[in-house]
């Protein structure tokens, strides 16, 4: 494991050091697969993500990752530990101000444009990729998911994700990319691009002025 100091350093010398990208998209949109083909983490982003962490804490515990074992008081305990672990990481991610990738559905707008906005007042520059599909995607590829929903319920979060397009494009303006991971859609030519977008993003210098001012102090230490 790796001393703070030594992701202290890290930071400093990384590509994306004060980025950070969300993620959002619905249920069955495939943002791993397209984090994956997008190459974040060799661009020198940290995958925040807490299902992750709550899969291979299931798997540890013998559980497998059927709606009642997840639903149940135990599968929710084992959630709640998840999703704190994620957070302690993230939180040491943000201490050497790494770049970020925060995984999340986007159905809740006011959340992640507060977390943009406190992560901006650290002096990150925050951006956003939005996977999207078709409905019909949506419902074929959850029906297929070992941790699948309700149809309703699908069709419910992707409609609020897809309520949410406007606002986030107008939050994070230039800083926000749509792929279309639809069925039959060319996602080769949306992932080539979202690279590039997001090679581009971080190599791009800090401007916030305490970004600046706090590499200086770490450089000189």
């Amino acid at each position: 494991m790796k001393s703070f100091k030594e992701f202290l350093d890290e930071g400093v010398n990384d590509p994306a050091i004060f980025k950070a990208i969300f993620l959002a998209g619905g249920p069955g949109s495939g943002k791993s697969f397209i984090v994956g083909k997008t190459a974040l983490s060799a661009l020198g982003f940290k995958v925040v993500n807490s299902d992750d962490a709550f899969e291979s804490a299931m798997k540890k515990a013998g559980m497998e990752m059927s709606p009642d074992n997840v639903f149940s008081p135990k599968g929710q305990e084992i959630r709640g530990k998840a999703k704190k672990m994620t957070g302690n990481k993230q939180e040491r991610y943000i201490k050497g101000r790494l770049g970020l990738v925060i995984d999340g559905t986007g159905k809740d707008y006011d959340k992640i444009k507060k977390q943009s906005e406190i992560l901006r007042q650290l002096g990150y520059d925050t951006a956003m990729i939005f996977v999207n599909t078709d409905l019909q995607t949506a419902l074929d590829r959850n029906r297929k998911r070992e941790r699948s929903l309700p149809d309703a319920e699908v069709e419910k979060y992707w409609n609020q994700v897809q309520s949410n397009i406007g606002k986030f494009q107008s939050h994070f303006r230039s800083k926000f990319i749509v792929v279309d991971n639809s069925d039959g859609a060319n996602w080769e030519k949306g992932t080539t691009k979202g690279y590039k977008w997001a090679n581009k993003f971080a190599n791009e210098k800090p401007k916030n002025n305490f970004a600046k001012k706090w590499i200086e102090k770490q450089r000189s230490k």
